[in-house]
């Protein structure tokens, strides 16, 4: 043979032998071979005693023992394979598998906690001191609504999950309970859940004793899978369905949502801090205190008259076989103070939890802060000590109107100032008629303005200015859980529709009902829009239908709000009788005499016009340019048609 094939053949008995090196049954197959061994030696005993019992003379004492002799070959054959299954498919933890499954109950003066041995899981929890719309106990879910599985591989490349396990129970406090995964002497896993007096918040922490030779040294993670069904809570369901949304923050300030309104999943690549499953007033969020590695989030919207959606998660989690691994469950209520409250008490700054994400306050740059430097401030201020939902919003919109009142002055102002200069600005308009004069009368009009001081735009911007705090508002009212099942007035739950009709049937546009706030908001905002629109006239034509758009406005707002909650619509109530009663008050409190001369003595101190900047000179020649085209083209139109 020459030098290449020897080659060969060494290298092919090298493969061979590391092969066979490298595939050799560890030491714990080896043991689970000589048991099976022994079974099967076992079960030949049994059958040549049985056969030797055969050939005797059947007496009733050997016939006894023959039949004895079947049923135990049979009992052992069966146990024994069992059993040798067992521990080949689950390792050191087999006798874990099946079993009875129990239940344990932690529970503090909030929340109350049902855990199940199978898997170890919280399989109920109920938020006390809350009730859903039938007036029944609110559980954020129960028996078979959630599901809780730790997946892990072994150091022999098993893939076990603790959903086929049972956990033992080791209770320790009402407020505390661990339940042991036992493996072979002296190893387990333990899942410990701690609760505390007057708090939402559920330490869990996964501990690994003796594990390090069991567990997979080339599988750093381990791999939660978390399943919930989003029970309907509130009356309001389409509202409610808006504000139920699969949410997560990663570990920097970003926060994120899946689609309320469909079908929606991600895969995220990036650390996350939390994961959270919400509806509008109360959620079940699960805390890393390292973090997240990974996760695929789902989630469902469900066509069912329990339950509104189905959310999922598959989580990378970073496991340490040694030290505890530290999570939190929040199981709670969406609200903000409490919310905020956990940073400063419960977690270490640098953590950045910031829970108070889940509720939506509106806009980051501008609506958000409104809402988190003024308006919960004063609202949970006042809510402290006034009972009634429906007057603390009362005079939250009165504080709230009493500090735009500086702006509401200078539009009332400046509406003012154009209807004493009304005359003026007609006359102009008769001395300039018609479509050529158009530019020209324009520009009388300005100067009139300039010289007196005035000028049209003053009562648009405070307006403007206004604005985010009214969008604010209306983001904050279907948030804020103070105002669940609250009642005032004709109104049963101020945190959602309030019905003085109902039709039994959906109607597009309007819905089942009719909301009585919202009906007398749009009676007060016709009422509103009336007074104010003489005001608003600058003594110019009015763009043809202006008049029915702003009448049409306060009935769309209707169609619009109906579904709405009570409380936002009785401080839209509200605010709009105060915009009425300043409107009226400001016509008879304002001398429109005086005002105008006062506006005639500024026409007299007026300083001669300076001379015009380059950009303003071309844009007057541009202007009159325009004018000559417009008017050319119209003498063109008129010869035309001689």
């Amino acid at each position: 043979m020459d030098k290449n094939t020897i080659t060969g053949f060494v290298l092919i008995i090298a493969v061979l032998v590391g092969f066979s090196y490298l595939n050799r049954p560890n030491v714990e197959q080896q043991a689970a071979l000589r048991r099976y061994n022994d079974s099967i030696a076992l079960v030949r005993q049994m059958n040549e005693l049985a056969a030797a019992l055969a050939t005797e003379p059947k007496s009733a004492e050997t016939e006894g023992i023959a039949a004895q002799a079947r049923s135990d070959k049979s009992t052992t054959l069966s146990d024994l394979d069992k059993k040798a299954q067992l521990r080949d498919a689950y390792g050191p933890f087999a006798a874990a598998v099946g079993g009875k499954e129990d239940t344990v109950t932690l529970e503090n003066d909030l929340l109350e906690l049902k855990i199940s041995t199978r898997g170890g899981q919280i399989s109920s929890a109920r938020v006390k001191n809350f009730s859903n719309h039938l007036g029944e106990p609110l559980y954020l879910f129960g028996t078979d609504e959630s599901a809780f599985d730790m997946t892990f591989t072994t150091a022999n490349n098993r893939i076990l999950t603790t959903k086929d396990f049972r956990f033992e129970v080791i209770p320790q406090t009402p407020l505390k309970a661990v339940l042991r995964l036992h493996a072979d002497a002296g190893q387990s896993l333990d899942f410990v859940y701690t609760m505390h007096p007057g708090d939402y918040l559920v330490d869990f922490d996964i501990q690994a004793t003796n594990l390090e030779t069991v567990l997979s040294p080339n599988a750093p993670n381990v791999y939660f899978k978390w399943r919930q069904k989003i029970r309907q809570q509130e009356k309001g369901r389409v509202w409610e369905e808006r504000y139920s949304r699969l949410t997560y923050k990663f570990l920097s300030d970003e926060f994120e949502e899946l689609s309320d309104s469909k079908d929606d999943q991600i895969d995220i690549t990036t650390r996350l801090k939390w994961i959270g499953y919400k509806n509008q007033f109360f959620s079940s969020v699960l805390i890393a205190h390292r973090d997240f590695e990974s996760a695929r989030l789902e989630s469902r919207v469900l066509k069912n008259d329990k339950y509104e959606k189905e959310y999922s998660s598959s989580i990378s989690v970073p496991f340490d076989k040694v030290a505890a691994n530290r999570f939190t469950y929040f199981l709670g209520p969406n609200k903000y103070s409490l919310l905020k409250n956990y940073d400063a008490t419960k977690f270490a700054p640098e953590e950045k939890v910031e829970l108070e994400k889940l509720v939506p306050l509106g806009w980051k740059p501008l609506l958000r802060p409104i809402n988190k430097y003024l308006i919960i401030p004063v609202f949970d201020w006042l809510t402290s000590w006034c009972n009634n939902i429906g007057l603390a919003i009362l005079l939250l919109t009165v504080i709230i109107r009493v500090v735009l009142f500086p702006l509401t002055y200078k539009s009332l102002m400046s509406s003012a100032k154009m209807r004493v200069l009304k005359p003026q600005v007609q006359a102009i308009t008769e001395k300039y008629p018609g479509q050529d004069n158009a530019l020209t009368r324009q520009q009388k009009t300005m100067e009139l303005y300039k010289q007196v001081g005035a000028s049209p735009m003053a009562g648009c911007l405070p307006m403007l200015v206004q604005m985010p705090f009214l969008i604010a508002l209306f983001m904050f009212f279907p948030t804020a859980i103070e105002l669940r099942h609250k009642a005032f007035w004709f109104a049963d739950d101020m945190a959602t529709y309030d019905s003085i009709v109902s039709f039994g049937t959906h109607i597009p546009l309007l819905g089942d009902h009719i909301s009585l706030f919202c009906l007398l908001m749009t009676v007060l905002m016709l009422l509103n829009t009336k007074f104010t629109m003489g005001q608003q006239t600058m003594g110019q034509e009015q763009m043809p239908g202006m008049n029915l758009m702003m009448y049409m406005m306060p009935v769309v707002m209707f169609f619009v709000l109906n579904d709405y909650p009570a409380g936002l619509n009785w401080y839209y109530s509200v605010s709009s009788l105060i915009t009425l009663a300043q409107t009226i008050g400001f016509r008879f409190l304002i001398d429109e005499n005086q005002l105008l001369a006062k506006l005639e003595a500024n026409k007299k101190k007026a300083k001669p016009a300076k001379k015009k900047s380059g950009f303003m000179a071309r844009l007057e020649e541009a202007q009159r340019q325009q004018q000559a085209l417009l008017k050319q083209r119209q003498n063109e139109q008129n010869k035309n048609r001689r």
